[in-house]
Formats: C-alpha cells, structure tokens, sequence
C-alpha cells in the first residue's frame, strides 16, 4: 500500500474539495488509510489513476465466485490482525457427489445452520464433485443448481463433462477445479470461454508459481491456490510460505487466495483449524457434523471480526416473552455478547419484560459507563427515541454494576427506577422476586 506521500505526489494538488476533503494531502491521508476511493477525485489524469490503482491494489488479489450470495476470497493486506484486520472470512464448503442423493444431501447441508450473537452460521457452497460417469455429473448439477441458490464449485478432471456443465450454470459463476500441470491447458482455455475462476492444485509451491505465471500470462487472472498439503506441519507451512511471499515480497505468483479440498472426521476438522487460522479462503470438505460445524464456525467469526470494531446490535426497544402495557424496562448497552446474554437470561426467567438498548458504540456496562457513553442523559435519550415509556407503565430496572446513576435517570424520565442485578444469571431470580412482590 502506498504512503500518503506517495499518493498526493500523484494528485493534482488542486485542493479543489471535490473529493470531499480540504485538501489534496488530506484526501491522500485518506487514500493511505484506505477511508477514501482515487475515484472519488475528479481531477486526476488517467495514467496516474492507472499507477496508484495498481499500487494500492492488495498483494493478494480478491477472487470471487457465485452470483447470489457471491463469496469473496483473498483481498488480505497483513499476516496478523492485529495490524490491520483479515478482510475476507474463510468460506467453507461441503461436498455433494453425483453418485448420491443430490435432494437428501441438499436438505442436510441446509439444516447446518446456527445463530450465535446475532449471527447466522451456514455452509457457504456446496461443492459437486464428479465420482462416476459424466452423464451423472451433467445430471447432479442441474439438480443442484435448481434447489441450491448459494454459490458452488465444480469439481472434475474431465473436461468436456465440466464444459457441459459450465453449458448449465456458466450464469452463476462457478469455482472450477482442479487443474494441474498436466491439464492446465485446457481448465486455462475453460476458464476463459466461461470467464470463471479457476483452482489450482500442486505439491510443489514451485510448481504452483510456474502454474499461476502461465494462467496469468494466458488471461486467467481470478485463481486460488491449493497447496494440497497432506497433514498438518504440510498446511501451515505452505500456506504461511504462500501467504508471506504474497505480502512481504511483493511475489505476485502467489498473491491468490488459498484453498484445501478435505475428508471428512476429525483429521479433516484439524486441518479446517489450521486453514483457518492460516490464511486459507476456502475449505471443501467430504462431509461435516453439526457437532463439528458450530465450533468451526465460532472460531472463523472470532479471527474475522474486526478486533477495533466491536460486535455491535441496534439501539432499540425489544421485547421479550410477549411484554404488555405493565411489564418492567430493562435496558443495557449495545455491545452484542452483553445484549445476547441478558436477553437469554430473560428469556430463561419466562417473565414478560421490555429490553430497551443503549448506543454505545458496542462497549460493555463498565466500559461505556467509564468513557462517558453509558449515562443517564443516553439512556433518557433512547427511551426517548424508542418511544418505551409509552409503551409500558412499569418500573425501569438499571444494572447493578451502574447503580450510582439511577437517582438522575429517575429524575430525568419521572419514572420509578430500582437496581438490579450485578450479573445477568441472576436475572430470572430478581424477576421471580419482583412478579412476587406485585
């Protein structure tokens, strides 16, 4: 990525405003902490456009594959999260064979599906894989491609059966693979007639840069990586080994996204991890468990959840276990592990309450309450907002962590507020306790 210096010597140094920014540097400060587009200037010259758009392109160029619900790999700019953030969450994808029930295995890869925080976790694409005759794979992916509308991957080493297919779905983009150095002539021409992207597979990471330079040089740019390591120490090191070259050596034959095509049981589950905590975009399995699929997925939202953005909910009014006109307000902050465990603990009290939820840029009681963004004039303000006070009569119920401040709120809204629990397990006790005392 370019400095900022680098990007305003390329500008037209105007300070024109156009661009939204007072002046030419600042809008290339913007540029370099990647908050503003060179589009967004409408003064630059082309050649120049052309010079920082290929500068400022990520050392791992972004691949996508599907139509709807299309899934976007590689795009990363750093080995760690830290210093920035990962971009592009790890898709993961399960196997449907032509040999098999193409209808029952749709159904079953559709029930894996779970929420967490706010969160939908799902299989991102299903890959059809040709196991027997080519008239069976032709067959399985028209199957496939009427009851599944997520993106999907083609799997076959025969060419005019995966041609056949690409005749079917070539609308819905889909991943091809894989080709290797004795076929890539062909997925390359494939590729190109049905301008899709293309997987490529080798032991040999120097076998996989000669593979990506040829499909480069023959027009093929949106490709992904298989290392096809086959264990553990195989996958970390391939892929940190691809993943450095890319970012710190500026190596563009390896700045793709990486994939790993899996079994099944928990070997399969183990390299998934370590795909995932090392820079793999894309995992293809033969088969998955609910047991196996939450775990994994947990563990993909916490690598891919921006660490300076925390999870967030919307402020509003919600209500929980069918509240009326009577039932008492709750009210806490918007940092979604906090909103998701209070309302799992209401819900578990089976009482009727109204949860009123407080902007607060996503930070926990403690912490909006140190900083300012989790006080009485907030909370009258989205009472306000939300319309709570009108909608219920009952009393207002603060957490007992940020007691102090119920005098003030109690006189700002004219509403009875008591204190309550320190920690939400607690709250089907206190709620038990209030309804007794009506």
């Amino acid at each position: 990525m370019p400095t900022a210096i680098e990007f305003f010597k390329l500008l037209p140094k105007t300070n024109c405003k156009n661009c939204g920014q007072p002046t030419c540097l600042a809008f290339a400060m913007q540029l370099a902490n990647q908050k503003a587009k060179i589009d967004d200037c409408p003064h630059i010259e082309q050649s120049s456009k052309d010079t920082l758009n290929e500068s400022a392109a990520p050392p791992v160029r972004t691949v996508s594959f599907g139509s709807k619900n299309k899934i976007d790999m590689g795009g990363e700019t750093v080995l760690y999260r830290h210093e920035r953030r990962f971009v592009n969450p790890t898709a993961y994808a399960l196997t449907v064979s032509d040999s098999s029930n193409v209808k029952e295995r749709i159904a079953y890869i559709e029930k894996l599906k779970f929420e967490r925080v706010g969160t939908i976790f799902q299989v991102d694409a299903v890959n059809i894989k040709n196991d027997s005759d080519p008239a069976a794979f032709v067959k399985a992916v028209k199957e496939v491609t009427e009851i599944w509308d997520r993106p999907f991957i083609l799997e076959s080493s025969d060419i005019n059966a995966l041609k056949e297919a690409l005749n079917i779905c070539k609308d819905r983009k889909p991943l091809i693979c894989s080709a290797n150095a004795s076929n890539i002539d062909q997925f390359i021409a494939l590729a190109k007639e049905f301008s899709v992207p293309l997987a490529l597979s080798s032991s040999s990471l120097e076998e996989m840069a000669d593979m990506t330079e040829k499909a480069k040089k023959a027009g093929v740019e949106d490709l992904v990586i298989d290392t096809a390591s086959s264990n553990l120490k195989q996958c970390i090191e391939k892929q940190t080994t691809v993943r450095r070259s890319a970012l710190k050596k500026k190596f563009k034959a390896f700045g793709y996204p990486m994939m790993n095509r899996l079994g099944s049981g928990e070997y399969a589950i183990a390299m998934a991890v370590i795909s995932t905590l090392k820079y793999g975009s894309l995992v293809i399995f033969d088969d998955l468990k609910s047991c196996e699929a939450l775990p994994l997925f947990t563990l993909r939202q916490n690598i891919y959840t921006d660490p300076q953005v925390p999870i967030q909910v919307k402020q509003d009014l919600y209500p929980i276990n069918e509240p009326n006109e009577h039932s008492p307000i709750f009210f806490t902050t918007n940092f979604s592990l906090t909103y998701f465990t209070v309302r799992a603990d209401i819900e578990k009290s089976k009482m009727p309450v109204w949860l009123q939820i407080v902007n607060t840029e996503g930070l926990s009681v403690l912490t909006a309450y140190s900083a300012g963004k989790f006080n009485p004039e907030h909370v009258a303000k989205a009472f306000d907002e939300s319309k709570a006070l009108n909608r219920s009569d009952g009393i207002v119920v603060i957490p007992g962590l940020v007691a102090r401040m119920s005098g003030k709120l109690q006189e700002m809204i004219q509403r009875d507020v008591i204190v309550g629990t320190k920690e939400s397990k607690m709250i089907p006790k206190f709620l038990k306790e209030l309804d007794a005392k009506k």
